[in-house]
């Protein structure tokens, strides 16, 4: 069976979408684009809001810019390679290959997904992974934590949800981001 992974940069009290402005800076590091790389290269399949699937589609033309450097190359591949799922009751159409629209979250279907799967998926975005999150469906949390406190905004974890998880890996980088992975128990 495959994992459901939840991973955003996250502000050091805890938003992954601030209210006002960035979460703050280090996540667009090379050192730390390229560690990223390397974590998600084995993702089959993204799960996405339409407000993040927006934002993520500009890796299906990246790969185009004149300058574009290899860790941004690399990461157009690997995002181009994977499924996409984008749930939306709004998005009339999509505009990047491998992708599908679902019109809303069934926990029981992803369940079937992660069953079927052969590799593992990624749940992006806080309002759509506190949906996942609080049908049990999230196995590991990949935290990116900036040195920024941005005071308001969508929480990375979702109120209202207890979770017991367990530290598997750190990794504090150049920039100032510190990466944390935990596992559910």
């Amino acid at each position: 069976m495959a994992k459901l992974i939840y991973s955003m940069i996250t502000s050091l009290d805890g938003y992954a979408e601030a209210a006002e402005g960035g979460l703050g800076t280090g996540a667009d590091d090379e050192e730390v684009h390229t560690f990223v790389n390397d974590l998600f290269r084995p993702v089959g399949t993204y799960l996405y809001g339409r407000r993040m699937y927006e934002t993520m589609v500009f890796w299906e033309t990246a790969h185009t810019a004149p300058d574009a450097p290899p860790h941004i190359l690399q990461y157009a591949r690997d995002w181009q390679a994977a499924e996409k799922v984008v749930y939306s009751t709004t998005l009339e159409s999509v505009t990047s290959a491998k992708t599908r629209i679902e019109r809303t979250f069934d926990p029981d279907a992803v369940r079937l997904l992660k069953a079927e799967a052969e590799a593992d998926l990624t749940v992006d975005g806080p309002t759509l992974a506190a949906q996942a999150i609080a049908a049990g469906l999230v196995d590991e949390y990949h935290l990116f934590t900036t040195t920024s406190v941005v005071g308001g905004g969508k929480r990375f974890f979702p109120d209202g949800v207890r979770l017991d998880l367990d530290l598997v890996e750190e990794r504090a980088f150049a920039s100032g981001l510190v990466y944390t992975y935990y596992r559910t128990r």
